[in-house]
């Protein structure tokens, strides 16, 4: 009996562990894939392109999502020396303490730091989003189907007129890529909204992709190095069997099958 139940168990997980990502991307048009720096065993981050995905969400995606997960000192990936970390860590205010009072106390970021959250509380949050909580950005990436591609299609390209008969309450906006079409948050993004120092487009399209590459960094920060160790161990394994398939042949070659 015992044996029948865990049996039973063990299959509806399964069957809902299977039905997640149809359930997940219910409704939702599939975004079309992009080029990526970071994609493929040999890809990497375009440091150009994550300097500019930060300012992106300094300027613009940091009023409302979090990225609690990041430290400034991981902006060392992004190509930033530590004096540039240590004056982007100072813009921030750090809620820290309690001091000898007992009493916390606001002070300049410090480069060991998270970023703080733009909220004090969940309901802070949900109250100044019309009730919607905007999520955490830190594994914003990894945690959505089709990762980047669906970030960049939902910042650039989705937020279009909604059909006919299509009823929106205020504070909704229709997005094409997201599922079920209707978002909390108007479209954040805008030409000329961001300035860049490289001389880059300062469009739409090239703020969604560069923010999308910094995001990517924001939730696999050690890729590069995985990646790096990775293909090292492939070409040692594959010397390691050669080796072994030489010293075989030589052993056995003067034996009869």
């Amino acid at each position: 009996m015992i044996k029948k139940l865990t049996l039973t168990a063990l299959a509806i997980c399964a069957l809902n562990v299977s039905a997640t990502p149809t359930f997940a991307a219910e409704g939702a048009v599939e975004p079309p894939h992009q080029h990526w720096h970071f994609d493929g065993p040999r890809g990497m981050y375009d440091k150009a392109a994550l300097q500019r995905g930060f300012l992106v969400y300094k300027n613009v995606c940091a009023a409302c999502h979090s990225l609690k997960r990041v430290a400034f000192r991981n902006l060392d990936g992004l190509g930033y020396d530590e004096s540039q970390i240590k004056a982007i860590a100072s813009e921030f205010t750090i809620t820290d303490g309690p001091n000898d009072q007992g009493e916390m106390f606001d002070r300049p970021g410090r480069p060991a730091d998270r970023f703080p959250a733009p909220f004090a509380n969940p309901q802070a949050a949900k109250a100044s989003n019309n009730g919607a909580f905007p999520p955490d950005m830190s594994l914003l990436v990894n945690a959505r189907h089709h990762g980047a591609d669906y970030i960049y299609a939902l910042l650039a390209e989705g937020y279009v007129d909604a059909p006919e008969h299509t009823e929106l309450a205020p504070g909704q906006y229709y997005n094409k890529y997201m599922a079920g079409h209707v978002i909390s948050m108007a479209a954040p993004l805008s030409d000329g909204i961001v300035a860049y120092p490289d001389g880059s487009p300062e469009t739409v399209k090239q703020y969604a992709k560069d923010v999308t590459e910094f995001l990517k960094y924001a939730a696999d920060p050690h890729m590069e190095a995985r990646k790096n160790i990775g293909m090292r161990a492939m070409i040692f394994l594959f010397f390691f069997c050669l080796v072994f398939f030489m010293a075989k042949k030589k052993i056995w070659k003067d034996v009869e099958h």
